[in-house]
Protein backbone atom coordinates (compact mmCIF):
# COMPACT_ATOMS: atom_id res chain seq x y z
CA UNK A 1 0.00 0.00 0.00
CA UNK A 2 1.09 3.54 -0.94
CA UNK A 3 0.96 4.59 3.13
CA UNK A 4 1.61 3.60 6.71
CA UNK A 5 -0.84 3.34 8.77
CA UNK A 6 -1.38 4.12 12.42
CA UNK A 7 -2.64 2.92 15.30
CA UNK A 8 -4.10 5.10 18.13
CA UNK A 9 -5.71 2.08 20.07
CA UNK A 10 -3.28 0.36 22.03
CA UNK A 11 -5.78 -1.63 23.43
CA UNK A 12 -6.48 -3.31 20.73
CA UNK A 13 -3.15 -4.81 20.44
CA UNK A 14 -3.97 -7.55 23.09
CA UNK A 15 -3.84 -11.47 22.00
CA UNK A 16 -6.78 -13.15 21.83
CA UNK A 17 -9.86 -10.58 21.14
CA UNK A 18 -12.57 -12.18 22.39
CA UNK A 19 -14.75 -9.20 23.14
CA UNK A 20 -16.97 -9.90 20.09
CA UNK A 21 -18.08 -13.74 21.13
CA UNK A 22 -18.92 -12.02 24.44
CA UNK A 23 -21.47 -10.08 22.90
CA UNK A 24 -24.94 -9.41 22.09
CA UNK A 25 -25.94 -7.69 18.74
CA UNK A 26 -28.87 -5.22 17.86
CA UNK A 27 -29.38 -4.55 14.32
CA UNK A 28 -31.15 -1.32 13.55
CA UNK A 29 -32.29 -0.24 10.27
CA UNK A 30 -31.72 3.75 11.14
CA UNK A 31 -34.98 4.31 8.64
CA UNK A 32 -37.32 2.75 10.30
CA UNK A 33 -36.35 2.84 13.84
CA UNK A 34 -37.19 6.10 15.71
CA UNK A 35 -37.95 9.90 13.56
CA UNK A 36 -36.81 12.58 15.85
CA UNK A 37 -37.47 15.51 13.55
CA UNK A 38 -41.09 14.36 12.06
CA UNK A 39 -39.96 14.03 8.32
CA UNK A 40 -41.21 10.24 8.66
CA UNK A 41 -37.63 8.97 8.51
CA UNK A 42 -35.68 7.22 11.35
CA UNK A 43 -32.67 9.45 12.12
CA UNK A 44 -29.64 9.70 14.51
CA UNK A 45 -30.75 11.61 16.48
CA UNK A 46 -33.51 9.04 17.24
CA UNK A 47 -30.95 6.53 17.96
CA UNK A 48 -29.74 8.30 20.36
CA UNK A 49 -32.69 9.03 22.11
CA UNK A 50 -33.16 5.00 22.66
CA UNK A 51 -29.72 4.91 23.58
CA UNK A 52 -30.72 4.28 27.31
CA UNK A 53 -33.74 1.65 26.28
CA UNK A 54 -30.32 -0.63 24.55
CA UNK A 55 -28.81 -0.20 27.28
CA UNK A 56 -31.17 -1.32 29.46
CA UNK A 57 -31.71 -4.33 27.27
CA UNK A 58 -28.73 -5.55 27.75
CA UNK A 59 -26.96 -5.49 23.95
CA UNK A 60 -23.56 -4.92 23.90
CA UNK A 61 -22.89 -3.98 19.64
CA UNK A 62 -25.50 -1.67 17.53
CA UNK A 63 -25.00 -2.90 14.13
CA UNK A 64 -26.51 0.49 11.68
CA UNK A 65 -27.50 -0.76 8.56
CA UNK A 66 -26.19 1.94 6.02
CA UNK A 67 -26.33 5.64 6.94
CA UNK A 68 -24.39 6.77 4.52
CA UNK A 69 -25.02 9.33 1.68
CA UNK A 70 -27.32 7.64 -0.53
CA UNK A 71 -30.08 7.94 -3.52
CA UNK A 72 -31.78 5.11 -1.50
CA UNK A 73 -32.80 3.12 -4.45
CA UNK A 74 -31.99 0.16 -2.08
CA UNK A 75 -32.53 2.29 0.96
CA UNK A 76 -28.78 2.50 1.66
CA UNK A 77 -27.23 -0.02 0.14
CA UNK A 78 -26.37 1.96 -2.83
CA UNK A 79 -23.72 4.23 -1.35
CA UNK A 80 -23.36 7.73 -3.22
CA UNK A 81 -20.43 8.76 -0.60
CA UNK A 82 -18.56 6.76 2.11
CA UNK A 83 -17.40 9.57 3.57
CA UNK A 84 -20.95 11.37 4.11
CA UNK A 85 -23.99 11.08 6.38
CA UNK A 86 -27.39 11.03 4.45
CA UNK A 87 -28.98 13.98 5.27
CA UNK A 88 -32.29 12.81 6.31
CA UNK A 89 -29.99 10.79 9.00
CA UNK A 90 -28.32 13.73 10.01
CA UNK A 91 -25.11 14.95 9.78
CA UNK A 92 -21.09 13.89 10.75
CA UNK A 93 -21.33 15.79 14.14
CA UNK A 94 -24.52 13.92 14.98
CA UNK A 95 -22.62 10.50 14.20
CA UNK A 96 -19.71 11.77 16.28
CA UNK A 97 -22.43 12.40 19.22
CA UNK A 98 -24.35 8.82 19.06
CA UNK A 99 -20.75 6.97 18.63
CA UNK A 100 -19.40 9.02 21.69
CA UNK A 101 -22.84 8.68 23.88
CA UNK A 102 -22.58 4.83 22.72
CA UNK A 103 -19.15 4.40 23.75
CA UNK A 104 -19.65 6.18 27.37
CA UNK A 105 -22.61 3.31 28.07
CA UNK A 106 -20.25 0.52 27.07
CA UNK A 107 -21.80 0.20 23.98
CA UNK A 108 -19.85 -0.40 20.39
CA UNK A 109 -20.98 0.39 16.98
CA UNK A 110 -20.50 -1.38 14.10
CA UNK A 111 -20.98 0.00 10.81
CA UNK A 112 -22.38 -1.95 7.44
CA UNK A 113 -20.38 -1.25 4.59
CA UNK A 114 -20.76 -2.43 1.23
CA UNK A 115 -18.00 -3.80 -0.38
CA UNK A 116 -19.45 -4.76 -3.58
CA UNK A 117 -20.77 -1.76 -5.42
CA UNK A 118 -21.30 1.33 -5.16
CA UNK A 119 -24.12 3.77 -6.56
CA UNK A 120 -24.41 4.71 -9.80
CA UNK A 121 -24.40 8.51 -8.63
CA UNK A 122 -21.52 7.57 -7.10
CA UNK A 123 -18.42 10.70 -8.36
CA UNK A 124 -16.37 7.25 -9.49
CA UNK A 125 -19.10 5.87 -11.54
CA UNK A 126 -19.90 9.26 -13.06
CA UNK A 127 -16.27 9.20 -14.15
CA UNK A 128 -15.89 5.82 -15.23
CA UNK A 129 -18.70 6.27 -17.63
CA UNK A 130 -17.60 9.24 -18.97
CA UNK A 131 -15.25 7.98 -21.34
CA UNK A 132 -13.73 4.75 -21.93
CA UNK A 133 -10.02 6.52 -21.53
CA UNK A 134 -11.31 7.97 -17.85
CA UNK A 135 -8.47 6.54 -15.48
CA UNK A 136 -11.52 5.58 -13.20
CA UNK A 137 -13.35 3.37 -16.27
CA UNK A 138 -11.86 0.32 -14.65
CA UNK A 139 -13.09 0.83 -11.06
CA UNK A 140 -16.48 -0.88 -12.41
CA UNK A 141 -17.02 -3.44 -14.70
CA UNK A 142 -17.91 -2.64 -18.82
CA UNK A 143 -18.01 -5.39 -21.59
CA UNK A 144 -19.06 -4.58 -25.00
CA UNK A 145 -22.03 -6.60 -26.03
CA UNK A 146 -21.72 -9.99 -28.17
CA UNK A 147 -24.00 -10.49 -31.33
CA UNK A 148 -25.75 -7.47 -30.15
CA UNK A 149 -26.76 -9.00 -26.76
CA UNK A 150 -25.82 -9.00 -23.44
CA UNK A 151 -21.73 -9.65 -22.78
CA UNK A 152 -22.82 -13.04 -20.46
CA UNK A 153 -26.36 -15.04 -19.36
CA UNK A 154 -25.97 -14.17 -15.57
CA UNK A 155 -29.02 -13.33 -13.68
CA UNK A 156 -29.13 -10.67 -10.61
CA UNK A 157 -30.19 -10.66 -7.45
CA UNK A 158 -33.10 -8.76 -8.60
CA UNK A 159 -34.46 -10.35 -11.17
CA UNK A 160 -32.92 -9.93 -14.95
CA UNK A 161 -29.54 -9.58 -16.20
CA UNK A 162 -26.77 -8.33 -14.28
CA UNK A 163 -25.78 -6.29 -17.36
CA UNK A 164 -27.27 -2.63 -18.22
CA UNK A 165 -26.75 -0.63 -21.57
CA UNK A 166 -24.59 2.68 -20.90
CA UNK A 167 -25.49 4.63 -24.76
CA UNK A 168 -22.63 6.87 -23.58
CA UNK A 169 -19.85 4.62 -24.54
CA UNK A 170 -22.25 1.98 -26.44
CA UNK A 171 -20.87 -0.58 -23.39
CA UNK A 172 -22.47 -2.68 -20.97
CA UNK A 173 -21.45 -2.23 -17.09
CA UNK A 174 -22.42 -5.10 -14.30
CA UNK A 175 -24.72 -5.36 -11.52
CA UNK A 176 -25.32 -8.27 -9.77
CA UNK A 177 -28.58 -5.76 -7.81
CA UNK A 178 -30.24 -3.57 -9.14
CA UNK A 179 -29.26 -1.39 -12.15
CA UNK A 180 -28.65 1.73 -9.80
CA UNK A 181 -25.91 -0.17 -8.61
CA UNK A 182 -22.86 -1.25 -10.50
CA UNK A 183 -20.26 -3.52 -9.37
CA UNK A 184 -17.14 -2.52 -8.57
CA UNK A 185 -13.79 -3.70 -10.04
CA UNK A 186 -11.93 -5.71 -7.57
CA UNK A 187 -9.33 -6.21 -9.46
CA UNK A 188 -8.15 -2.35 -10.31
CA UNK A 189 -5.20 -1.72 -7.43
CA UNK A 190 -5.84 1.95 -7.55
CA UNK A 191 -9.82 0.86 -6.31
CA UNK A 192 -8.75 -1.56 -4.01
CA UNK A 193 -6.02 1.30 -2.22
CA UNK A 194 -9.16 3.68 -2.12
CA UNK A 195 -11.24 1.23 -0.38
CA UNK A 196 -8.77 0.22 2.14
CA UNK A 197 -8.36 4.10 2.91
CA UNK A 198 -12.28 4.55 3.02
CA UNK A 199 -12.39 1.56 5.75
CA UNK A 200 -9.26 2.68 7.95
CA UNK A 201 -10.73 6.50 7.74
CA UNK A 202 -14.11 4.92 9.52
CA UNK A 203 -11.75 3.06 12.03
CA UNK A 204 -9.75 6.08 12.88
CA UNK A 205 -13.39 7.75 13.63
CA UNK A 206 -13.66 4.68 16.39
CA UNK A 207 -16.49 2.60 14.89
CA UNK A 208 -15.86 -0.89 16.44
CA UNK A 209 -16.46 -2.89 13.80
CA UNK A 210 -18.24 -3.32 10.22
CA UNK A 211 -20.84 -6.35 8.99
CA UNK A 212 -19.56 -6.38 5.16
CA UNK A 213 -22.57 -6.71 2.96
CA UNK A 214 -22.10 -8.98 -0.46
CA UNK A 215 -19.04 -9.79 0.59
CA UNK A 216 -18.93 -13.31 -1.21
CA UNK A 217 -19.22 -11.34 -4.05
CA UNK A 218 -16.44 -9.16 -5.07
CA UNK A 219 -14.64 -11.43 -6.98
CA UNK A 220 -16.11 -12.88 -10.32
CA UNK A 221 -14.88 -15.38 -12.56
CA UNK A 222 -12.29 -14.68 -14.71
CA UNK A 223 -13.25 -13.29 -18.13
CA UNK A 224 -16.84 -13.51 -16.71
CA UNK A 225 -17.95 -16.81 -18.64
CA UNK A 226 -21.81 -17.75 -19.25
CA UNK A 227 -23.53 -19.74 -17.28
CA UNK A 228 -24.61 -23.75 -18.10
CA UNK A 229 -27.67 -23.07 -19.17
CA UNK A 230 -29.18 -26.44 -21.07
CA UNK A 231 -32.75 -24.89 -21.24
CA UNK A 232 -31.19 -22.02 -23.45
CA UNK A 233 -32.97 -19.45 -21.15
CA UNK A 234 -32.46 -15.48 -21.52
CA UNK A 235 -30.55 -15.34 -17.90
CA UNK A 236 -29.75 -18.04 -15.52
CA UNK A 237 -28.24 -18.03 -12.07
CA UNK A 238 -24.41 -18.06 -11.59
CA UNK A 239 -23.90 -18.08 -8.28
CA UNK A 240 -20.95 -20.11 -8.18
CA UNK A 241 -19.21 -17.95 -11.50
CA UNK A 242 -19.74 -14.87 -8.42
CA UNK A 243 -19.72 -15.89 -4.98
CA UNK A 244 -16.87 -17.11 -2.70
CA UNK A 245 -14.32 -17.53 -5.19
CA UNK A 246 -10.76 -17.66 -4.25
CA UNK A 247 -9.92 -13.91 -4.90
CA UNK A 248 -12.56 -12.90 -2.20
CA UNK A 249 -10.15 -14.92 0.45
CA UNK A 250 -6.69 -12.84 -0.83
CA UNK A 251 -8.78 -9.43 -0.83
CA UNK A 252 -10.15 -10.02 3.11
CA UNK A 253 -6.44 -10.95 4.21
CA UNK A 254 -5.15 -7.94 2.84
CA UNK A 255 -7.18 -5.96 4.62
CA UNK A 256 -7.25 -7.84 7.68
CA UNK A 257 -3.84 -7.80 7.68
CA UNK A 258 -3.00 -4.02 6.70
CA UNK A 259 -5.81 -2.54 8.15
CA UNK A 260 -8.14 -3.99 10.38
CA UNK A 261 -6.19 -6.33 12.80
CA UNK A 262 -4.21 -3.55 14.51
CA UNK A 263 -7.78 -1.94 15.64
CA UNK A 264 -9.52 -4.79 16.43
CA UNK A 265 -12.83 -4.78 15.27
CA UNK A 266 -15.78 -7.19 15.09
CA UNK A 267 -16.23 -8.22 11.39
CA UNK A 268 -18.87 -9.95 9.88
CA UNK A 269 -19.62 -11.01 6.43
CA UNK A 270 -22.68 -11.49 4.29
CA UNK A 271 -21.94 -14.70 2.62
CA UNK A 272 -24.69 -16.74 0.88
CA UNK A 273 -24.44 -20.12 -0.99
CA UNK A 274 -21.66 -21.73 1.39
CA UNK A 275 -22.30 -24.72 4.21
CA UNK A 276 -20.05 -24.74 7.35
CA UNK A 277 -16.92 -26.30 5.91
CA UNK A 278 -16.52 -23.78 3.25
CA UNK A 279 -17.31 -21.08 5.74
CA UNK A 280 -14.46 -22.33 7.87
CA UNK A 281 -11.66 -20.35 5.23
CA UNK A 282 -13.38 -16.86 6.03
CA UNK A 283 -13.61 -17.60 10.05
CA UNK A 284 -11.06 -20.51 10.92
CA UNK A 285 -8.66 -19.55 13.44
CA UNK A 286 -5.73 -19.42 11.01
CA UNK A 287 -7.08 -17.52 8.39
CA UNK A 288 -7.21 -14.11 9.30
CA UNK A 289 -10.01 -13.14 7.61
CA UNK A 290 -13.26 -12.29 9.55
CA UNK A 291 -14.91 -12.72 12.43
CA UNK A 292 -18.01 -14.51 11.78
CA UNK A 293 -20.41 -15.05 8.82
CA UNK A 294 -23.44 -14.83 8.12
CA UNK A 295 -24.87 -18.19 6.93
CA UNK A 296 -28.16 -18.74 4.77
CA UNK A 297 -29.16 -22.42 4.74
CA UNK A 298 -31.58 -21.55 7.11
CA UNK A 299 -33.48 -18.72 5.45
CA UNK A 300 -33.73 -20.40 2.48
CA UNK A 301 -35.87 -23.46 4.49
CA UNK A 302 -38.83 -22.33 3.14
CA UNK A 303 -38.54 -21.40 -0.16
CA UNK A 304 -38.01 -24.12 -3.42
CA UNK A 305 -34.47 -22.62 -4.27
CA UNK A 306 -32.49 -20.22 -3.57
CA UNK A 307 -31.70 -16.43 -4.36
CA UNK A 308 -34.98 -15.25 -6.33
CA UNK A 309 -36.74 -18.35 -6.63
CA UNK A 310 -37.29 -17.44 -2.64
CA UNK A 311 -40.51 -16.69 -3.36
CA UNK A 312 -41.44 -19.85 -4.42
CA UNK A 313 -42.42 -21.13 -1.07
CA UNK A 314 -42.43 -24.75 0.78
CA UNK A 315 -43.33 -25.83 3.86
CA UNK A 316 -40.29 -25.76 6.19
CA UNK A 317 -39.49 -29.12 8.61
CA UNK A 318 -38.03 -28.97 12.42
CA UNK A 319 -35.42 -31.90 10.98
CA UNK A 320 -34.24 -30.31 9.00
CA UNK A 321 -33.83 -26.87 10.71
CA UNK A 322 -32.26 -28.93 13.39
CA UNK A 323 -29.68 -30.23 11.10
CA UNK A 324 -28.58 -27.35 9.26
CA UNK A 325 -27.59 -25.55 12.42
CA UNK A 326 -26.36 -28.15 14.25
CA UNK A 327 -23.69 -28.61 11.24
CA UNK A 328 -23.01 -25.24 12.22
CA UNK A 329 -23.00 -25.60 15.72
CA UNK A 330 -20.30 -28.83 15.46
CA UNK A 331 -18.07 -27.95 12.28
CA UNK A 332 -17.56 -24.63 13.67
CA UNK A 333 -16.79 -25.09 17.05
CA UNK A 334 -12.94 -24.33 18.25
CA UNK A 335 -12.35 -24.06 14.88
CA UNK A 336 -14.07 -20.97 14.01
CA UNK A 337 -17.34 -18.70 14.77
CA UNK A 338 -20.95 -18.27 14.14
CA UNK A 339 -23.20 -15.70 14.05
CA UNK A 340 -26.49 -16.90 14.74
CA UNK A 341 -29.78 -14.93 13.69
CA UNK A 342 -33.02 -15.67 13.11
CA UNK A 343 -33.97 -12.34 11.07
CA UNK A 344 -32.77 -9.04 9.85
CA UNK A 345 -33.88 -6.29 7.33
CA UNK A 346 -33.89 -8.91 4.46
CA UNK A 347 -35.68 -11.33 5.73
CA UNK A 348 -39.50 -11.89 7.18
CA UNK A 349 -40.39 -11.31 10.71
CA UNK A 350 -38.99 -14.56 13.01
CA UNK A 351 -42.21 -14.94 15.24
CA UNK A 352 -44.11 -15.16 12.29
CA UNK A 353 -41.98 -17.42 10.23
CA UNK A 354 -40.96 -19.54 12.59
CA UNK A 355 -43.51 -19.19 15.21
CA UNK A 356 -47.17 -18.25 15.34
CA UNK A 357 -48.20 -14.57 15.36
CA UNK A 358 -51.24 -15.21 16.43
CA UNK A 359 -52.55 -17.04 19.46
CA UNK A 360 -49.11 -17.83 20.63
CA UNK A 361 -47.40 -15.12 19.79
CA UNK A 362 -45.30 -14.41 23.01
CA UNK A 363 -44.65 -17.77 24.12
CA UNK A 364 -43.36 -18.74 20.45
CA UNK A 365 -41.43 -15.50 20.21
CA UNK A 366 -40.05 -15.95 23.82
CA UNK A 367 -39.21 -19.76 22.97
CA UNK A 368 -37.36 -18.50 19.62
CA UNK A 369 -35.53 -16.01 21.56
CA UNK A 370 -34.35 -19.05 24.07
CA UNK A 371 -33.12 -20.64 21.00
CA UNK A 372 -30.58 -17.69 19.40
CA UNK A 373 -29.65 -16.53 23.19
CA UNK A 374 -28.19 -20.14 23.76
CA UNK A 375 -26.24 -21.28 20.91
CA UNK A 376 -22.99 -20.88 20.43
CA UNK A 377 -21.91 -17.60 18.41
CA UNK A 378 -22.70 -14.01 18.66
CA UNK A 379 -26.08 -13.46 18.78
CA UNK A 380 -28.01 -10.98 16.86
CA UNK A 381 -31.33 -9.48 17.70
CA UNK A 382 -33.19 -7.39 14.76
CA UNK A 383 -35.18 -4.16 15.61
CA UNK A 384 -38.79 -5.32 17.21
CA UNK A 385 -37.81 -8.98 17.38
CA UNK A 386 -37.75 -8.14 21.57
CA UNK A 387 -41.09 -7.67 21.55
CA UNK A 388 -42.41 -9.91 18.87
CA UNK A 389 -42.97 -7.69 15.93
CA UNK A 390 -44.81 -9.29 13.28
CA UNK A 391 -45.14 -9.48 9.60
CA UNK A 392 -47.34 -6.98 7.71
CA UNK A 393 -50.12 -7.50 4.43
CA UNK A 394 -50.42 -4.67 2.93
CA UNK A 395 -53.01 -5.15 0.43
CA UNK A 396 -51.74 -3.27 -2.26
CA UNK A 397 -47.96 -2.84 -4.05
CA UNK A 398 -48.12 0.72 -4.16
CA UNK A 399 -47.78 0.39 0.32
CA UNK A 400 -44.10 -1.26 -0.09
CA UNK A 401 -41.03 0.79 -0.64
CA UNK A 402 -38.65 -2.26 -1.56
CA UNK A 403 -37.17 -2.41 -5.01
CA UNK A 404 -37.08 -6.46 -4.84
CA UNK A 405 -40.47 -6.65 -4.22
CA UNK A 406 -41.57 -4.31 -6.68
CA UNK A 407 -39.23 -5.75 -9.68
CA UNK A 408 -41.02 -9.28 -7.97
CA UNK A 409 -44.51 -8.37 -8.44
CA UNK A 410 -43.87 -6.42 -11.63
CA UNK A 411 -41.94 -9.59 -13.08
CA UNK A 412 -44.63 -12.23 -12.12
CA UNK A 413 -47.63 -9.95 -13.00
CA UNK A 414 -46.38 -9.86 -16.14
CA UNK A 415 -45.70 -13.52 -16.90
CA UNK A 416 -49.62 -13.92 -15.86
CA UNK A 417 -49.77 -14.47 -12.62
CA UNK A 418 -53.16 -13.21 -10.31
CA UNK A 419 -52.69 -10.74 -8.29
CA UNK A 420 -53.56 -12.41 -5.42
CA UNK A 421 -51.01 -15.45 -5.97
CA UNK A 422 -48.54 -12.67 -6.03
CA UNK A 423 -49.08 -10.91 -3.33
CA UNK A 424 -49.51 -14.13 -0.91
CA UNK A 425 -45.85 -14.46 -1.27
CA UNK A 426 -45.52 -11.30 -0.79
CA UNK A 427 -47.14 -11.03 2.21
CA UNK A 428 -44.61 -14.19 3.78
CA UNK A 429 -41.08 -12.79 2.02
CA UNK A 430 -41.23 -9.22 1.49
CA UNK A 431 -38.13 -7.51 3.11
CA UNK A 432 -40.79 -4.96 4.03
CA UNK A 433 -41.68 -6.92 6.54
CA UNK A 434 -38.77 -6.52 8.50
CA UNK A 435 -38.70 -2.49 7.68
CA UNK A 436 -42.12 -1.06 9.07
CA UNK A 437 -41.41 1.17 11.57
CA UNK A 438 -40.17 0.74 15.13
CA UNK A 439 -44.03 -0.24 17.65
CA UNK A 440 -42.68 2.38 20.43
CA UNK A 441 -46.47 3.07 22.05
CA UNK A 442 -49.85 3.17 20.71
CA UNK A 443 -50.18 6.45 19.46
CA UNK A 444 -50.03 7.18 16.30
CA UNK A 445 -47.77 5.75 14.27
CA UNK A 446 -46.89 3.86 16.99
CA UNK A 447 -44.72 6.49 18.58
CA UNK A 448 -41.95 6.57 15.60
CA UNK A 449 -42.89 9.98 14.24
CA UNK A 450 -44.99 12.62 14.09
CA UNK A 451 -45.06 12.96 10.90
CA UNK A 452 -45.83 10.93 8.01
CA UNK A 453 -43.96 7.61 7.83
CA UNK A 454 -41.91 7.03 4.79
CA UNK A 455 -43.64 3.38 4.79
CA UNK A 456 -46.84 2.25 6.60
CA UNK A 457 -46.53 1.33 10.46
CA UNK A 458 -48.11 -2.27 10.99
CA UNK A 459 -51.85 -1.82 11.58
CA UNK A 460 -51.18 -4.34 15.30
CA UNK A 461 -49.05 -1.51 17.07
CA UNK A 462 -51.98 -1.01 19.75
CA UNK A 463 -51.48 -4.40 20.62
CA UNK A 464 -47.82 -4.54 20.09
CA UNK A 465 -45.43 -1.99 21.31
CA UNK A 466 -42.27 -1.22 23.53
CA UNK A 467 -44.68 0.92 26.32
CA UNK A 468 -46.96 -1.65 26.98
CA UNK A 469 -44.45 -4.53 26.95
CA UNK A 470 -42.53 -2.66 29.75
CA UNK A 471 -45.78 -2.30 32.24
CA UNK A 472 -45.79 -6.45 31.59
CA UNK A 473 -43.65 -8.74 33.56
CA UNK A 474 -44.37 -11.40 31.34
CA UNK A 475 -43.41 -9.61 28.29
CA UNK A 476 -41.16 -10.65 25.15
CA UNK A 477 -39.69 -7.89 26.25
CA UNK A 478 -38.69 -8.65 30.04
CA UNK A 479 -37.59 -12.18 28.92
CA UNK A 480 -35.42 -11.08 26.73
CA UNK A 481 -33.21 -9.14 28.98
CA UNK A 482 -33.42 -12.14 31.66
CA UNK A 483 -32.11 -14.15 28.48
CA UNK A 484 -29.33 -11.63 27.60
CA UNK A 485 -28.36 -11.08 31.69
CA UNK A 486 -28.55 -15.14 31.76
CA UNK A 487 -26.03 -15.66 28.86
CA UNK A 488 -23.35 -13.26 29.92
CA UNK A 489 -23.69 -15.38 33.36
CA UNK A 490 -22.71 -18.22 32.33
CA UNK A 491 -19.74 -19.02 30.42
CA UNK A 492 -21.03 -22.54 28.83
CA UNK A 493 -23.98 -20.57 26.74
CA UNK A 494 -21.43 -18.69 25.27
CA UNK A 495 -18.70 -21.38 24.70
CA UNK A 496 -20.04 -24.92 25.46
CA UNK A 497 -19.96 -27.57 22.93
CA UNK A 498 -23.17 -28.08 21.33
CA UNK A 499 -24.87 -31.79 21.10
CA UNK A 500 -27.72 -32.25 18.94
CA UNK A 501 -30.35 -34.20 21.51
CA UNK A 502 -33.81 -35.85 19.10
CA UNK A 503 -32.60 -35.32 15.92
CA UNK A 504 -35.42 -36.84 14.18
CA UNK A 505 -38.39 -35.49 16.48
CA UNK A 506 -40.72 -33.37 14.25
CA UNK A 507 -41.54 -30.76 17.07
CA UNK A 508 -38.86 -30.78 19.95
CA UNK A 509 -35.39 -29.14 19.07
CA UNK A 510 -33.10 -30.26 22.27
CA UNK A 511 -29.78 -29.65 22.68
CA UNK A 512 -26.90 -29.29 25.61
CA UNK A 513 -24.19 -27.41 25.94
CA UNK A 514 -21.19 -28.17 27.66
CA UNK A 515 -18.01 -26.50 29.46
CA UNK A 516 -15.38 -28.12 31.41
CA UNK A 517 -18.01 -29.88 34.84
CA UNK A 518 -20.63 -27.37 33.92
CA UNK A 519 -23.59 -28.24 31.31
CA UNK A 520 -27.17 -26.92 30.22
CA UNK A 521 -30.48 -28.58 28.52
CA UNK A 522 -32.07 -26.66 25.95
CA UNK A 523 -35.43 -27.46 25.54
CA UNK A 524 -37.51 -26.05 22.69
CA UNK A 525 -41.27 -26.98 21.33
CA UNK A 526 -41.83 -25.98 18.16
CA UNK A 527 -45.38 -26.61 17.84
CA UNK A 528 -48.78 -25.49 18.96
CA UNK A 529 -49.48 -28.99 20.49
CA UNK A 530 -48.46 -30.39 23.71
CA UNK A 531 -45.71 -33.08 22.93
CA UNK A 532 -43.56 -34.74 25.60
CA UNK A 533 -39.72 -35.75 25.63
CA UNK A 534 -37.86 -38.41 28.21
CA UNK A 535 -34.78 -37.20 30.48
CA UNK A 536 -32.00 -37.52 28.17
CA UNK A 537 -29.14 -40.00 29.73
CA UNK A 538 -27.57 -37.76 32.29
CA UNK A 539 -30.29 -36.17 33.34
CA UNK A 540 -33.15 -36.43 36.07
CA UNK A 541 -35.24 -34.34 37.45
CA UNK A 542 -33.32 -34.53 40.76
CA UNK A 543 -30.22 -33.18 39.25
CA UNK A 544 -31.87 -30.41 36.74
CA UNK A 545 -32.51 -27.00 38.15
CA UNK A 546 -34.32 -24.96 36.02
CA UNK A 547 -33.02 -21.38 35.43
CA UNK A 548 -35.13 -20.34 32.88
CA UNK A 549 -38.97 -20.75 31.35
CA UNK A 550 -41.30 -19.09 29.17
CA UNK A 551 -44.56 -20.90 30.79
CA UNK A 552 -45.04 -20.54 34.83
CA UNK A 553 -46.39 -24.04 34.97
CA UNK A 554 -44.14 -27.00 34.33
CA UNK A 555 -46.12 -30.68 33.99
CA UNK A 556 -44.41 -34.08 33.73
CA UNK A 557 -46.16 -37.15 32.76
CA UNK A 558 -46.60 -40.24 35.48
CA UNK A 559 -43.87 -41.84 34.15
CA UNK A 560 -41.38 -39.02 34.74
CA UNK A 561 -41.44 -37.43 30.93
CA UNK A 562 -41.35 -34.13 30.25
CA UNK A 563 -44.46 -32.83 28.80
CA UNK A 564 -44.29 -29.82 27.46
CA UNK A 565 -46.99 -26.74 26.55
CA UNK A 566 -47.89 -25.24 23.31
CA UNK A 567 -44.01 -23.79 21.97
CA UNK A 568 -42.79 -24.25 25.47
CA UNK A 569 -39.02 -23.57 26.17
CA UNK A 570 -37.04 -24.72 29.42
CA UNK A 571 -32.95 -24.29 30.14
CA UNK A 572 -31.58 -26.68 33.03
CA UNK A 573 -28.26 -26.29 34.56
CA UNK A 574 -26.96 -29.66 36.00
CA UNK A 575 -26.59 -29.65 39.49
CA UNK A 576 -23.57 -31.40 40.66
Amino acid sequence: MSRDYIVHNDESEVGDIVWWKESVVYQIYPSSFKDSDGDGYGDLQGIYEKLDYLENLGVDVIWLCPIYDSPGHDNGYDIRDYYGILRKYGTMEDFDRLLAEAHKRGLKIMMDLVLNHTSDEHAWFAESRSSKMNPKRDYYIWRSGKNGQVPNNWESYFGGSVWKHDPETNEYYLHLYSEQQPDLNWNNAQMAEEMYEMVHWWLEKGVDGFRFDAVAHIAKAEGLPSAHNPDNLPVVPAYQLFSNLEQVHSILKKLNNMILKPYGPMTVGETSGLGPEQALAYVGTDRDELNMVFQFEHMFIDAKSSGIGKWNYKEWKLTDLKEIMSRWQTVLHGRGWNANYMGNHDQPRPVSRFGDDGKYRVRSAQMLATWMLTLEGTPYIYQGEEIGMTNVAFPNIEQYRDIETKNYFNHYIGQGKSKHEVMQAIWLKSRDNARTPMQWDETEHAGFTQGQPWIQVNDNYPEINVADAESDPQSILHYYRKLIALRKQHKVLIYGAYELLLPDDPDIYAYTRTLDDEQMLVILNFRGHEPEMHWPEGWTSEHAKLIISNVSRRYSTDEGAIQLQPYEARVYRKQR
